[in-house]
């Protein structure tokens, strides 16, 4: 797919994924993530021809124009949503799959001076909610769901939740809607609530003597907390 065909293209999925938008005439002053894509596209096509100046150039005139931070030498594949894009930053090893939507204030970042790839790898299909970190070289695999203002500095397997600072991965228990990045998992609130009822239960197993009294209640226990066991069972 050329350059013009990729531009065409993410004018496309902004009609397609945001509900907000009723006229075409709206995309050319309130979606700086689209025009973001736009000035990405071109200073690309020019990185991966050898350029190195005119690139960053056209790179920096995007910034200004759009507040977004994407650099040339990244690798942004087809159906790319970033919504409102305010603060979004994309290092110069990153790789974005297809079908990715990405929200404000977003970083894809490094932890290395190194010269090698240093930057993650975000697989097909994957939200990243607003204002999260994803750093260094690690992978994001298809389907899973950033929470917002998370920090994500180690690998997320396909279908999965992380959430928190540093985030914590999960089993995805909900269903793949791309909007649905409000259905996220409370691990901190789940575990405690998990850990009191144990408690009280072993408690009194100990005042009544009662040993078999765990065996008993114990599946209610985790009944009641299916949800988050099924998160992180192996």
């Amino acid at each position: 797919m050329g350059v013009f065909s990729k531009i065409v293209n993410d004018f496309k999925t902004v009609k397609k994924n945001d509900p907000a938008l009723k006229s075409t005439f709206e995309l050319c002053f309130n979606y700086p993530g689209v025009w973001a894509l736009f000035f990405y596209r071109i200073s690309n096509a020019l990185y991966l021809k050898g350029l190195r100046f005119l690139p960053r150039l056209i790179s920096a005139i995007g910034q200004f124009l759009t507040t977004v931070d994407i650099h040339p030498g990244a690798t942004i594949g087809d159906g790319v949503f970033i919504d409102h894009a305010t603060g979004v930053v994309i290092g110069e090893t990153t790789i974005i799959g297809n079908n990715v939507l990405i929200y404000q204030q977003v970083t894809l970042g490094g932890v290395s001076l190194s010269k090698g790839k240093r930057h993650p790898t975000i697989e097909d299909n994957v939200t990243i909610g607003a204002g999260a970190k994803v750093l260094g070289n690690i992978v994001i695999g298809k389907d899973a769901k950033i929470g917002a203002n998370s920090v994500v500095v180690k690998d997320v397997p396909a279908e999965c939740t992380a959430v928190g600072v540093p985030a914590h991965v999960a089993k995805r228990v909900d269903n793949k809607e791309p909007l649905k990045h409000n259905v996220m998992p409370d691990i901190e609130k789940e575990l405690y609530g998990y850990l009191i009822e144990r408690i009280e239960l072993l408690e009194r197993a100990i005042k009544e003597n009662n040993i078999d009294l765990i065996d008993k209640e114990e599946d209610n226990i985790k009944s009641s907390h299916k949800d988050y066991i099924k998160a992180f069972d192996s």
